[in-house]
């Protein structure tokens, strides 16, 4: 069976992430976004994803459509965003959302230790 598209996507950031020397021993906010063609959807999807460790943004966007971002502090694991991707598709595709993948912001040592 060939894995999804998204997997290898994530195979291939974390791999390198892991080059650029960043610390998964750590957690960190790692950003995952879904696009919705209307406010409320967005803003329905948003309130399932509030607490102690995310926060959610709605933006609307130039084309007309709605950007969700949850932001959620996390370990960057392969497994743990995978699980993560696969709970927010559960409430974004019912109200006709998309995901639209994740990221992270990773510290460059060499600009923080000369």
């Amino acid at each position: 069976m060939e894995k999804p598209l998204s997997e290898d996507i994530s195979v291939n950031v974390l791999r390198r992430m892991k080059e650029g020397g960043f610390d998964f021993a750590r957690i960190h906010p790692i950003d995952f976004f879904a696009i919705f063609s209307d406010e409320q959807n967005a803003r329905q999807a948003a309130r399932q994803f509030r607490g102690e460790s995310m926060r959610a943004q709605v933006e609307a966007r130039d084309d007309g459509g709605w950007n969700l971002q949850i932001s959620k502090v996390m370990f960057a694991t392969h497994a743990a965003i995978g699980a993560f991707e696969h709970d927010l598709e559960e409430v974004v595709a019912p109200l006709g959302g998309v995901l639209d993948g994740w990221g992270v912001t990773q510290e460059v040592s060499s600009l923080l230790h000369p």
